[in-house]
C-alpha cells in the first residue's frame, strides 16, 4: 500500500534463455486504473542490465493492475498494487499505534507495514459496531417509488450534501430535507417528493471517536501484529482463548468488549 500521489517502481528482472540478465529489445508497460482507464508509461532502458524499472507517479487511489510484455526475449510479466486515498480512514494514527506495540522513535522501519493493519482493524471495529466510525463522504442510490421519506443506511449522518436522481436531470434542495442523523431517516419536510434513481451524497462517521473505540482499534491491531510474527503467549491478552502459530481469532474478546454496549446475561 502506497499514499496517493507517491512513486510506485514497477520493477522487473529480465533473462534470457540460459537465464543471464539480458536487456529486452523492446518493453511496453500497460496500467490499468482504478477507474478502468489505462496509461502506458515509457520503459526506459535498464542502467543495470536485465533490470527493468520504470517509475510510476500515482493519480488515483484505489488498486492498479500492470503488464509488463518484453521482446528480445520474449517475456511477460503482472502484478497489482493498491493506493490509499490521501485522508486515509484510520480510527488511530501511526504514532498510536507505534506506542501500544511499545515501539521506540527510532523503530520506524516496519511503519509501512504496520500502516496496512489501520483499514483492518477500522472494517473491524466499524462491522462490529454497525455505524460509520471515521468520518467520510458516503454516495448511495435508492430506488424511490414517489415516497416523502428514505432510510440512509451509514449511521451516524453528520450532514446532507446533495439529492439528486442518476441522469441529474432532478435535484433536491437540502434545506428541504430532515436527517436524523442517528437513524439516517430522511424526510422531505416541503417540496417535491423523492422519486426514481436518487444519488444521495453525505457525510457520516464519529465528530469525536470514543476512547473505547480507539482502544479496541489498538489492541486489534496488536493482535493481528503479534499472531503474525508468532508471538503471542499461551493466552491473548488474559482472554480465555488460546492460540497456536496460524490459527486464532481475528478480533480479540477484550476488544469486542469494548464495544459491544453490555456483556452477555448482564441485565
Amino acid at each position: 500500500m502506497i499514499d496517493l500521489g507517491a512513486v510506485y517502481q514497477v520493477a522487473v528482472d529480465v533473462a534470457d534463455a540460459s537465464g543471464a540478465p539480458a536487456d529486452p529489445a523492446s518493453a511496453d508497460l500497460t496500467i490499468i486504473l482504478p477507474d478502468g482507464t489505462t496509461v502506458s508509461p515509457g520503459v526506459p532502458a535498464p542502467t543495470t542490465t536485465g533490470q527493468v524499472r520504470v517509475d510510476y507517479v500515482t493519480v488515483q487511489a484505489g488498486r492498479h493492475v500492470w503488464r509488463l510484455v518484453t521482446g528480445g526475449p520474449t517475456t511477460a510479466y503482472a502484478d497489482v498494487f493498491d493506493v490509499q486515498p490521501a485522508m486515509p480512514a484510520g480510527i488511530v494514527s501511526l504514532a498510536d499505534a507505534r506506542a501500544q506495540l511499545n515501539m521506540g522513535p527510532s523503530e520506524t522501519t516496519d511503519d509501512d507495514e504496520l500502516r496496512g493493519f489501520f483499514g483492518a482493524a477500522t472494517g473491524a471495529v466499524e462491522r462490529a459496531l454497525g455505524r460509520v466510525v471515521v468520518r467520510r463522504t458516503i454516495v448511495e442510490r435508492h430506488e424511490i417509488c414517489r415516497a416523502s421519506e428514505a432510510l440512509l443506511r451509514r449511521v451516524p449522518v453528520l450532514s446532507l450534501t446533495s439529492a439528486a436522481t442518476a441522469d441529474g436531470s432532478t435535484t433536491w434542495n437540502t434545506a428541504n430535507l430532515r436527517v436524523d442523523g442517528e437513524t439516517g431517516l430522511l424526510k422531505v419536510t416541503s417540496g417535491e417528493p423523492l422519486a426514481g434513481d436518487v444519488d444521495f451524497t453525505y457525510q457520516a462517521g464519529e465528530v469525536v471517536i470514543p476512547d473505547d473505540y480507539r482502544l479496541a482499534a489498538l489492541i486489534i491491531i496488536e493482535h493481528l501484529w503479534e499472531t503474525q510474527r508468532g508471538t503471542m503467549g499461551v493466552q491473548l491478552g488474559g482472554d480465555s482463548e488460546t492460540y497456536s502459530p496460524g490459527r486464532g481469532f481475528a478480533i480479540p474478546r477484550r476488544a469486542l468488549e469494548l464495544l459491544d454496549p453490555q456483556l452477555p446475561g448482564v441485565a
